[in-house]
């Protein structure tokens, strides 16, 4: 058996393995002390913080720089449309099926593989580190955010997800705000109080026709939209006196949520209140060495809807990977096992085309 079909060989029987533990985000651990126990029969050392896994290379130089490989661990749920045992991972015509095969199980199981062939190598003009992280699928707070601060410094980052091995570059961020209109009650028969849901109504209107002047190349204008409306009463007769709102909007490269953030308190005459800052849009440059060692296997860059891991890590990152991120969370869930072994071959030419 060649190198690489071992490394194909047991990158496969891993994603296998994954597929059939349950690893809703949040209850990992079966999956971390299944992905320790891969790293334990390789002979490598690793280190675990809560459902966290990483490992350096063998010869790890602190005087080199160094590079994140990163994927995730966790699944959401299974779709209700599953036909398939979500947890039996059944190979049938070149496909893998199974919750999380493909997002971001593929990516994962190829990233492995990749630090493994690289691992012993004493002569790497860079340090690797692999970290297979939890909660991505919640952007929970136990998982790379909380591994980060562990780890040696980090140039860059390769983050696995599923992209057909295209070079996403930038990412939307996502900043969700829930808004609060205030008035005064009163009696609807007696036109009595000042109507919170008019006001409401009014933030909406310019929430819909508003238009953005930055325009991304990669990602297009910034998406914002009201998904959700409710008032605390509802009795016919009374006039509210709130009526709260919920604004999704998806955030370009070319914005700082301080920006969207003051735009909204200029224009609406809601409270608003951010529910989180963390999931930021990202950029790598299309001039950094790691996209331009993608961009000379073929690959092309664009600008993901997405969002990953990526948005949480204070480092230029790139997220690429075997399989298709149209099949993320969806029912019957597969990857093809060509894309995996086309996702290892892609992860040790793009380190190894490095400048």
């Amino acid at each position: 058996m060649s190198d690489f079909t071992k490394l194909y060989h047991d990158a496969v029987q891993l994603l296998k393995e994954l597929i059939a533990i349950p690893s809703f985000s949040r209850e990992e651990d079966l999956t971390a002390a299944c992905i320790g126990a891969f790293f334990q029969k390789q002979a490598i050392p690793f280190n675990q913080y809560k459902n966290n896994i990483w490992a350096t290379n063998q010869y790890f130089d602190a005087s080199k720089p160094t590079i994140l490989l990163n994927s995730h661990h966790d699944t959401v749920k299974p779709n209700t449309g599953y036909q398939l045992n979500p947890f039996e991972p059944i190979i049938e015509s070149n496909k893998l099926f199974g919750l999380g095969s493909n997002d971001a199980g593929g990516p994962l199981v190829s990233l492995i593989a990749c630090f493994v062939h690289y691992y012993p190598q004493f002569d790497l003009p860079y340090n690797l580190i692999i970290a297979v992280t939890a909660e991505e699928e919640i952007s929970g707070k136990n998982g790379v955010e909380a591994l980060i601060p562990l780890l040696p410094t980090i140039d860059f980052a390769i983050v696995g997800e599923p992209t057909l091995c295209q070079l996403a570059i930038a990412e939307r961020g996502l900043l969700v705000i829930d808004a609060s209109a205030k008035g005064i009650a009163g009696h609807a028969a007696r036109n009595e109080g000042d109507n919170a849901l008019y006001k409401a109504i009014k933030d909406i209107g310019w929430i819909q026709t508003y238009q953005f002047d930055k325009v991304s190349d990669l990602l297009g204008p910034v998406k914002m939209t009201v998904t959700a409306m409710s008032t605390p009463n509802q009795q016919h007769n009374i006039v509210p006196a709130s009526a709260d709102y919920i604004i999704d909007i998806r955030v370009n490269e070319l914005y700082q949520f301080d920006e969207i953030l003051d735009l909204l308190r200029a224009h609406l005459s809601a409270n608003i209140q951010p529910r989180s800052t963390r999931l930021k849009s990202t950029l790598i440059a299309k001039d950094h060495p790691i996209v331009l060692a993608g961009i000379s296997l073929g690959s092309t860059c664009y600008g993901s809807p997405t969002t990953s891991d990526k948005a949480l890590m204070p480092f230029p990152a790139l997220k690429v990977g075997p399989g298709d991120s149209a099949r993320s969370h969806t029912a019957d869930e597969f990857i093809y096992l060509s894309e995996i072994e086309e996702g290892i071959h892609f992860y040790i030419h793009l380190l190894k085309a490095v400048q």
